[in-house]
């Protein structure tokens, strides 16, 4: 009896883990539309691979994340990305890696990775660091997690999660950030709502943060700065 219980427990973990590996490969891009002529693109979930046979280091190679990024720029901050657009090695592998360069009280503004986590250490400087989580129970608010980062320490954002740093200090911080995607994707809050092309109806923009649509208006005519 007792070992037919166990072939029965076998049975249905084997069933059980062949079920919850049975599901599309997560998108490595916003979209992929499909099309029925084989001939009209040759787009796939990530990249085409290279020819194995003319691979060579320098697909496998970066330089330039010793040169900091301008911050010259409204947010005051800059992000220098490396990943399968510049690293074609990168293809496959779900890493990808950035640099972030702030002024004094530069800001990288609240954004999210749609497709990866993101693992954030700071070099220089001092960083008010946080995220928010998603959609909470009624009457329950989203609820938010800070930090004060100094240099050597790490912080995690994760996947999806509207999170920011800002630079609390007098003068300028690095910090360096890896991501669990070849291509993790950033939607900037403000620019994405206020900043879209063409522009979120002024009415549904109004109703949605409840505020004049002189408001939305002023939002929407500003220039938002893309720190990417």
């Amino acid at each position: 009896m007792a070992l037919k219980s166990f072939i029965l427990t076998i049975a249905i973990l084997a069933v059980v883990s062949s079920i919850s590996h049975a599901s599309d490969p997560s998108p490595l891009q916003d979209f992929c539309v499909a099309v029925n002529d084989s001939m009209a693109a040759v787009f796939v979930n990530g990249k085409i691979c290279k020819d194995p046979k003319v691979v060579n280091a320098d697909d496998f190679f970066k330089s330039g994340l010793n040169i900091p990024g301008n911050t010259s720029n409204q947010v005051g901050s800059a992000v220098t990305a490396v990943n399968v657009g510049n690293l074609p090695g990168l293809n496959t592998l779900g890493i990808s890696l950035v640099r972030i360069d702030y002024a004094p009280y530069g800001l990288n503004p609240p954004h999210t990775h749609p497709r990866a986590t993101e693992v954030l250490v700071v070099l220089e400087g001092t960083l008010y660091v946080g995220f928010v989580l998603s959609n909470p129970g009624p009457n329950m608010k989203n609820k938010l997690f800070t930090k004060i980062l100094k240099p050597g320490d790490v912080f995690v954002f994760p996947i999806g999660l509207i999170h920011f740093q800002f630079n609390i200090g007098k003068t300028t911080a690095v910090a360096f950030a890896g991501l669990s995607s070849q291509n993790p994707g950033v939607i900037t809050i403000a620019n994405a709502v206020f900043g879209s092309d063409p522009p979120i109806n002024v009415d549904v923009l109004a109703k949605a943060f409840q505020v004049d649509k002189k408001v939305i208006d002023y939002l929407q005519s500003q220039f938002w700065w893309d720190n990417n």
